[in-house]
Formats: structure tokens, C-alpha cells, sequence
């Protein structure tokens, strides 16, 4: 419908010698929404008022003009011209009810040359121990967009960068390695990873590695500060035995990506790629990616002090210049983001998009720098930042460090409210603004519990369709009557389906897809309310179960994308 309306409008522009030089601006700023009220119309248009600011016209006039042409469209039953110059579009009632099935039909609305490849990167927390609930939000929130990028027609992969190359890793084999040695904790380095996922690690290896002598000796003599102690106990069991030390960070490294794998899948979150950063080699070997990756960056936009080589990223309003390789030959974390960009645009996709944590943010303008500076457009990767989720439980915050071994895991909270119940909480506000997840509102069986409000509205139709089947032989397949009209409001509200989706893929706001759906549930729960459906007369019944099998699609659909099964009973 909006395809018939939209064409039309481009043609009365077209016809406006005033307007038809303007038409680009004008039909980028102007909306055309499916109305909030349905008493205003079942569509409404700005664009006069766009169109007037810009020609220096009255807009009314610029509405009265198009009304005319608009009303030409024989679906179309009248126009009213409301305010300033709102143009309120009313359909035929035969028009308004098949947009409903229509929509239900969900199919990609993009044309070839619209579909991109996209790629998002996503989670990509340090492998250095389970996933805890601030890891969540950010799992939530880029498999939804993978779905719904999915659901309009886009190529989309998903991917998990593991950094295992870094000093994260040394500090989990060392923290592996000490409790092998049983080294308890009197004695234990604040500073080396607390949790009993270390214990039980090093339990399921020490029959399998080398005696060592005189460690405990050696803790007696750490430097004070817990940073340095951490750093000369790497290099202390290290020097033990080597093959000890690969035991313990190959094995540590396996059992924290398999246990992020398994919670993942759990949550029903996939990642098409588990890419390593170590699989991009070192900086010493001239074979290998990072090598190049470093090499192929564009000198002007380079330069050597203090023996090291810096990133001029102050050309791309970033703060300072940035270290990538230092003064020792050592690559920086930099080093290693310059040759992962680099090698995702060289894999051929159109756009990248990295779902960071929000304290990345001062990262943005040194990789726009470095995407730059190996010859790609810095405009082809987005960046999403999302706020951690704070954890709340009966009034009290809970605390998320997994250095220190106290947090709440995301398999625990999985195993508490269920994966699509976390799912939901995750979404349901804008992901860069802060979150706090009341695991006691979760579990509520009510309308406070915005999740089961709405699995209750699909439940709610499941049980009319199961009482429909009692007295019929099969459920209506389509409207029995054009002049019906009981649910208009609610078939109005769940016409915003088409126009949520097409927001969420252009802002990649997943948000705005639980918003719907409170709304519409909350629409649906006051109808069936307020209508005993089952003795309507028939003719009138079957047309509301119609519409509400619609309905029930577009929830089931919704959620779907929110990653969440509906439920058909609660």
C-alpha cells in the first residue's frame, strides 16, 4: 500500500514546478506512517509541511493540491486535510482489511540491488572464563539484528572475535597453573582469576603435568604491585616448564570457549565464524596477516618515534595518535584490530557492524582511522554500543567481575527465568542506555511482566482457535465480509509491523520490536476484554477469529525475531 501512496506523491512532486526541484530533500525528510489513531486515517503524510518549508509555500496549500491528485487512487475512500498540512489518508474497508493479509504473508520487501552483505561482530568477550548476565545484552541484541537484517532480505553473517593471543589469556593459564601447583588461596595473587571454574580446570589437569620445585618459595618474593606480582608469575611458570604452561593455556582456552559456546546456544544465540585472533600470526613473521596488514597501511597516515611505529589518527579526530607497533617490536591490541578490520572488508562485505560494549567507545575513531588508512571507506563499519545490564535481585545490585570470581552467570540466569524471558528483559529498552534487569519482575505472572503480558495475548488467541474447533470444522480462512469493522483498532495497531521492521533494520534499534508488541498485547487484552468473541453472531465471530489468527501471526513473528518462541499456553 505505501508503494501505491508513495508513487503517487512522487508523481504530484513531479507535476509541482515549484516542488519538482526539490523532490530529493523533500522525500527524504517527509514521512508516510500508518496512523497512531484510525480516526485520523489509516495513513498520514508530513510532506506538505516539508514541502511548504522548503518552497516557501503554504503548506495547506501544498495539501489541498496533492489531495486532489491523491484522491484519484480508487482504493483510496477520502482525504482529510488535517492542521498545518497533515494529509490523512482513509482506505476503502476492503482495502483496510487486506493490508492485514497481506502483511501476514511476510515477505521481503528489497529488491536485488538493495540486498547487502552484511557482517556483525558480536559478544567477542575475553575467553578468560563463563559469560556472566552483562555479556547477555549484547548477545541478545546482535543475533535480533542478524534476524531481522535476515528477515527483509539482507546476506548477514554473524561472528565472535576470540581474543586469545593477548595478556587476558597468559593471566588465565598463570591462574590455571598456580592452582595445579596447589597453590591455595593464602596464597593466591588477587590479581590472577578467583572463580572455582579455575579450580575445576586445573583438577581435571594436574595428573597430567610435570612436578615443579620451589614455587611456593617464589610467591614469598612478589612485587607489591598486584599487576606486576601477575606479570612476574607468568613469566615464573613459564620458565617451570613450557609444556606445563601450554597445558594449562590450551586447556583453559578450550574449556572457556566451549562453556561460552554451549551458554550461547542455550540462549539461542549462533555465530556463523569463531574467528582467532592468533590465527592472523605475528609480527615477526613477514608471511603472516598481521604483517601485512600493518605494512599495507597508508604511510601517510603513519609515522616512526621513539622507535615505535604510530597510527596518525588525529587525521580522523580521534585525541592522540596511537601506538601500533612499540619501540620492543611488540604489536599493540591496535595492531592486532588493524588486520581484523582489514581482513572482514576483504571478505567482501558491503557493510561491518561491531556491537561494542559502551566503555569502547574512545575506540570508534581509531578504527574508522585504520579502515581508512588500508584503503576502505570507514563508512562501510558501524559501530552499536551497548550498556552493560545491571542485575538486580530482591533491591539488591549484583556485582559482575570475573577477575574477582563474583558474578552471576549467564547459564544461571538462563537456568532461573529462561532464555526468552532473559531475551525479552535484555530488549526491551534502547541498548545504549542503561538497564536494570529486576530478576523478581521477570518471574511475575502478571501485567507488570511485560513478557508474559504479551505471551499471554498469543496464548489467549490459542485457546480461542482451540473453542472455535469445538463447534467448527476448520478456522475461517479469510474475511467472510468487506463491510466488517469490530477490530479496526486493532488491526491498525498491528499494521505498524511492517514499519517497526523497517526502523529496526535502518537504526538497528530491536527495542522498538518490544514496544510493539506491549502495545499491541495491550490493544488485544482490551478487546478480548471487553468483547465476549465466542457469542458474537457468527458471521461476525468469523471474522473476528480471522483477524485474530493475523494478529496471533504477527505476534508469533515479532517474537520470533526477538529470538523468543511464543507460547500457546501458559
Amino acid at each position: 500500500m505505501s508503494a501505491i501512496i508513495y508513487k503517487k506523491i512522487s508523481e504530484f512532486i513531479d507535476s509541482n514546478e515549484s516542488l519538482s526541484s526539490l523532490k530529493s530533500p523533500i522525500l527524504e525528510q517527509a514521512k508516510l506512517n500508518i496512523s497512531d489513531d484510525i480516526a485520523k486515517g489509516h495513513w498520514t503524510t508530513n510532506l506538505c509541511l516539508i514541502a511548504g518549508n522548503m518552497s516557501k509555500q503554504n503548506p495547506k496549500d501544498i495539501a489541498n493540491d496533492l489531495k486532489e491528485h491523491l484522491i484519484q487512487i480508487k482504493i483510496i475512500e477520502k482525504i482529510v486535510v488535517a492542521g498545518p498540512g497533515f494529509v490523512n489518508i482513509f482506505l476503502t474497508q476492503e482495502e483496510f482489511l487486506k493490508q492485514i493479509t497481506q502483511l501476514t504473508k511476510f515477505e521481503s520487501k528489497l529488491t536485488p540491488d538493495q540486498r547487502e552483505r552484511i557482517q556483525i561482530e558480536f559478544v567477542s568477550a575475553n575467553p578468560t572464563g563463563p559469560l556472566h548476565v552483562g555479556h547477555g545484552r549484547g548477545a541478545a541484541y546482535g543475533d535480533t539484528l542478524i534476524r531481522v537484517l535476515k528477515f527483509i532480505g539482507h546476506v548477514v553473517e554473524g561472528e565472535y572475535y576470540i581474543n586469545d593471543a593477548g595478556r587476558q589469556i597468559d593471566i588465565l593459564a598463570c591462574s590455571i597453573g598456580l592452582r595445579a601447583y596447589k597453590i591455595l588461596n593464602k596464597n593466591f595473587p588477587v590479581s590472577a582469576y578467583q572463580g572455582e571454574y579455575i579450580v575445576n580446570i586445573a583438577d581435571k589437569i594436574s595428573n597430567e603435568i610435570e612436578s615443579v620445585k620451589d614455587l611456593e618459595l617464589s610467591l614469598s618474593d612478589l612485587p607489591d604491585d598486584p599487576e606486576k606480582a601477575i606479570d612476574h608469575l607468568i613469566n615464573l611458570i613459564k620458565d617451570l616448564s613450557i609444556k606445563n604452561w601450554n597445558k594449562f593455556r590450551n586447556t583453559g582456552l578450550n574449556w572457556v570457549i566451549n562453556s561460552i559456546k554451549s551458554d550461547l546456544k542455550s540462549f539461542n544465540v549462533s555465530h556463523d565464524t569463531w574467528f582467532l585472533e592468533s590465527s592472523m600470526g605475528d609480527l615477526i613473521d613477514k608471511k603472516s596477516e598481521i604483517y601485512k596488514s600493518i605494512n599495507s597501511l597508508d604511510t601517510a597516515n603513519t609515522y616512526e618515534k621513539d622507535n615505535a611505529l604510530w597510527l596518525k589518527s588525529t587525521n580522523f579526530n580521534d585525541d592522540k595518535d596511537r601506538v601500533l607497533v612499540r619501540a620492543d617490536g611488540r604489536g599493540t591490541y591496535l595492531a592486532s584490530d588493524v588486520a581484523y578490520h582489514k581482513n572482514k572488508l576483504d571478505r567482501g562485505f558491503n557493510k561491518i557492524v561491531n556491537v561494542w560494549g559502551s566503555d569502547h567507545h574512545g575506540y570508534i575513531k581509531r578504527i574508522e582511522a585504520a579502515i581508512s588508512s588500508v584503503g576502505y571507506d570507514e563508512s562501510q563499519m558501524q559501530v552499536q554500543l551497548v550498556q552493560f545490564a545491571n542485575l538486580f535481585e530482591d533491591g539488591k545490585k549484583m556485582k559482575m567481575s570475573t577477575r574477582s570470581g563474583n558474578f552471576f552467570t549467564l547459564r544461571e540466569l538462563i537456568d532461573r527465568i529462561g532464555a526468552d524471558a532473559a531475551r525479552f528483559f535484555y530488549l526491551s529498552k534502547q541498548a545504549d542506555q542503561h538497564l536494570d534487569f529486576d530478576i523478581s519482575l521477570a518471574q511475575l505472572n502478571n501485567k507488570e511482566n511485560i513478557y508474559y503480558y504479551v505471551q499471554y495475548a498469543h496464548a489467549r488467541i490459542c485457546s480461542l482457535e482451540k473453542k472455535y474447533l469445538q463447534e467448527e470444522d476448520r478456522l475461517p480462512r479469510s474475511f467472510n465480509s468487506y463491510a466488517f469493522n469490530v477490530c479496526d483498532p486493532l488491526i491498525q495497531k498491528s499494521l505498524k509491523f511492517d514499519e517497526i521492521i523497517h526502523f529496526v533494520a535502518k537504526d538497528l534499534e530491536p527495542h522498538l520490536i518490544v514496544f510493539f508488541l506491549r502495545d499491541l498485547a495491550h490493544s488485544f487484552h482490551q478487546f478480548y476484554n471487553d468483547k465476549n468473541i465466542l457469542k458474537s453472531p457468527k458471521q461476525e465471530r468469523d471474522n473476528i477469529i480471522f483477524s485474530l489468527l493475523q494478529i496471533k501471526s504477527i505476534i508469533a513473528k515479532s517474537l520470533e525475531l526477538l529470538g523468543i518462541k511464543a507460547l500457546e499456553e501458559m
